[in-house]
Order: C-alpha cells, then structure tokens, then sequence
C-alpha cells in the first residue's frame, strides 16, 4: 500500500512539473508574440519615416531643378 502511494505520489509531481513546464512554455511564446508586435510597430515606424523622407527629397529635388531652370 506505502508502495502504491508512494507512485502515485511521483507520477502526481511528475504531472506538476509537466503542468509548470507547459505554464512556462506558454509565458515564453507570449513574450515572443509581445516583442514580435513591438517590432512590428518599430518597422512600420521606421517605414513611415522612410516613405516621408523620400517624399520630401523628391519635392525638394523637383523644386531645385525649377530653380535651376528659371536661373538659365
């Protein structure tokens, strides 16, 4: 009977450090999916200040040639 108990005794924290293992799996892919999403957001931040730069470069390149063309 001792004996029994004393299996099912492990088996039981055997489940328990499956059960905490699994918990702690779980809270790792959640943090990862978080720093996925943050640098998600950073990416399209970066490309949103890309796209405004590249914008303004070509007003700028448009209007130094219309002045350069008025100074001829």
């Amino acid at each position: 009977m001792k004996k029994e108990r004393e299996d099912w005794s492990r088996l039981y924290h055997k489940i328990l450090k499956g059960i905490e293992m699994m918990i702690d799996v779980q809270r790792i892919v959640k943090d990862i999916k978080r720093m996925a999403e943050e640098a998600n957001t950073t990416i399209m931040e970066i490309e949103r200040t890309i796209l405004m730069t590249s914008t303004n470069n070509r007003t700028t390149n448009a209007m130094n040639i219309m002045q350069i063309l008025e100074d001829l």
